[in-house]
């Protein structure tokens, strides 16, 4: 993601993957750092952004949240909103767009009826694991974009009526936090024990935990084991290395471990999920 050292200013670029009737899927490769200054935008549709790398911050009328691997981002129709890499450079989204009368039809069947008290972030919880995970997968042609796209909204809209909002970390949070992530993002096979996260941050185990966890929406432990997962499903489909092999480079050191993990996270054992990729 790191853009080249000509010195230039920071952008995105969109490309469209598939489309449909009121949808479309488009690939976002983001280079903006902190050197970049941010610009109010507005959404012209409905959208849910699978951010596959990276983190920035996401500010709205619904408040502004930490996107980091793994999180979905959902906009609203003609709402502003704006972006900025204070902690970081670049990031890459997925992002499922909708037309506006669409994604309103899809959000009040998810049980969203207050479009102002919608959440802008819906964290990587176990129960959008597997839909998230096929919607990378789709990158690689092997599945109907249409079919991913509603099963996509449907889920993660329905999340959203769920989850309520958290404190509102310190404006000093927000980097240091950051900077862990995109180092567990660097080294997700590595251990990463609580109190070296907290080091690294500068704060105390308890209040990195509870800071943490107000801005990604679950806690260290639980993103380091979603991205490991996400990561072994993905080289499940992409390729054909040992079950064991994979559980090893992706961080887990005990393959029983693994197994169990996954099909807690995905409803089926690696070798079943393969097989049915």
């Amino acid at each position: 993601m790191q853009r080249s050292e000509s010195g230039g200013e920071g952008g995105a670029t969109a490309t469209t993957l598939a489309i449909g009737q009121g949808w479309r899927v488009v690939d976002i490769l983001c280079t903006s750092g902190p050197q970049d200054r941010p610009f109010e935008e507005r959404h012209g549709g409905g959208s849910i952004s699978i951010v596959m790398e990276g983190t920035f911050v996401y500010r709205s009328d619904s408040g502004s949240s930490l996107m980091a691997a793994g999180a979905l981002l959902l906009g609203n129709p003609g709402r502003n909103y704006e972006c900025s890499h204070h902690h970081g450079e670049g990031d890459h989204c997925l992002s499922f767009q909708f037309e506006p009368e669409l994604f309103d039809r899809l959000a009040i069947e998810a049980g969203i009826i207050d479009r102002g008290s919608q959440v802008n972030r819906v964290p990587p919880v176990s129960a959008l694991a597997p839909i998230t995970t096929r919607a990378m997968l789709a990158r690689g042609g092997n599945d109907c974009w249409e079919d991913v796209a509603f099963d996509l909204a449907a889920s993660a809209l329905e999340t959203a009526a769920q989850t309520s909002r958290s404190r509102v970390p310190l404006a000093a949070d927000w980097g240091r936090v950051s900077e862990v992530i995109r180092g567990m993002e660097a080294s997700i096979d590595s251990p990463h024990p609580l109190g070296d996260l907290a080091a690294e941050a500068r704060m105390s185990n308890y209040h990195f935990l509870r800071t943490f966890k107000a801005m990604t929406g679950v806690t260290p432990h639980q993103w380091l084991l979603r991205a490991r997962l996400r990561d072994a499903a993905q080289r499940l489909v992409a390729t054909n290395s040992p079950v064991t092999s994979i559980a090893l480079d992706v961080g887990f050191d005990d393959l029983s471990n693994f197994i169990r993990s996954f099909r807690a996270e995905f409803g089926a054992s690696p070798s079943r999920y393969r097989a049915s990729a």
